[in-house]
């Protein structure tokens, strides 16, 4: 487990945060599938090899991990820490082939047309970590796999809304074309990092987008498994508020110091989420208006 809870250290991510509040045996593993989470997307994201080249390394995890879910030799270090907990845990190599057909979006895909488009990346990328999360996590109603979807795109989105000046810095738009246009805004001016009050009405619009996504999974996690998704519930507390915060900058992305919360804003929601918790009753921190 070595190389995964470096890799998981050095990310300093909310997703690595949440991760605190779950036992050891399942922490390990979470941090095994964040691990091949992060590398994966890093591996895409690096513009400096030819993107052929980045296909084919994405090509050779796709086969290793295979190889590990067939219970055979993993060669990839991060690939062996996670392979016990492939069977321990029953991750199907299917949801981690739609995972990586997500990844291998950003090699060609700079722009999405519409909704409908930029919701499949959303689901591969972002529902799907959520879908293996949880098996993780152990649920007993089935409805907790439309909880995990709803949740993973509410996350996503949020990530989209912040990160769209550093997306733009590699040339991708990752908000919807159709929305650009509905709001009149030009792809030039995203690029270029140009703020105004038509590009405000656009973000908001995707963020009602990610507020309705959150209600819904707020809505579909079933009662019976709270407890033990509170670390997922961590998560979405966390990006709940920084919507927010977006929200009180009316979107303004474009500045070089990304929105963020504070550490002890982290640590509280922390503290939150493990009393919920401890006195056997969480209730969702997100999703209430």
């Amino acid at each position: 487990m070595q190389q995964s809870r470096l890799i998981t250290r050095k990310s300093a991510s909310n997703l690595a945060l949440a991760f605190v509040l779950l036992p050891k045996p399942r922490r390990d593993a979470m941090s095994a599938l964040y691990a091949f989470c992060r590398e994966v997307d890093d591996l895409a994201d690096n513009e400096a090899p030819p993107v052929a080249q980045r296909r084919e390394q994405l090509a050779a995890w796709r086969a290793d991990l295979q190889r590990a879910c067939r219970n055979e030799a993993a060669q990839l270090p991060v690939n062996r820490e996670l392979q016990p907990f492939l069977q321990q845990y029953r991750l199907p190599f299917e949801l981690f082939d739609e995972l990586l057909r997500g990844v291998e979006m950003d090699l060609d895909i700079k722009r999405y047309a519409d909704w409908e488009h930029l919701e499949l990346y959303c689901h591969r990328v972002a529902s799907v970590v959520g879908l293996l999360s949880i098996e993780i996590f152990g649920y007993r109603d089935p409805a907790c796999r439309d909880y995990a979807v709803c949740l993973g795109k509410a996350l996503q989105l949020t990530n989209i809304l912040r990160d769209v000046r550093t997306d733009a810095e590699r040339g991708r738009i990752y908000l919807p074309l159709s929305e650009l246009a509905r709001c009149q805004v030009t792809e030039r001016e995203i690029l270029r990092g140009e703020y105004s009050d038509r590009f405000a009405r656009l973000a908001t619009g995707v963020a009602e987008r990610a507020r309705d996504f959150y209600r819904r999974a707020r809505a579909t996690l079933p009662v019976v498994d709270r407890h033990s998704m509170a670390a997922a519930e961590l998560m979405g507390a966390v990006y709940w508020r920084l919507l927010g915060k977006l929200e009180q900058r009316r979107f303004q992305v474009f500045d070089p110091t990304p929105a963020r919360l504070s550490r002890p804003h982290k640590l509280l929601l922390i503290l939150q989420t493990w009393f919920g918790v401890a006195c056997g009753a969480p209730t969702p921190g997100y999703g209430t208006n």
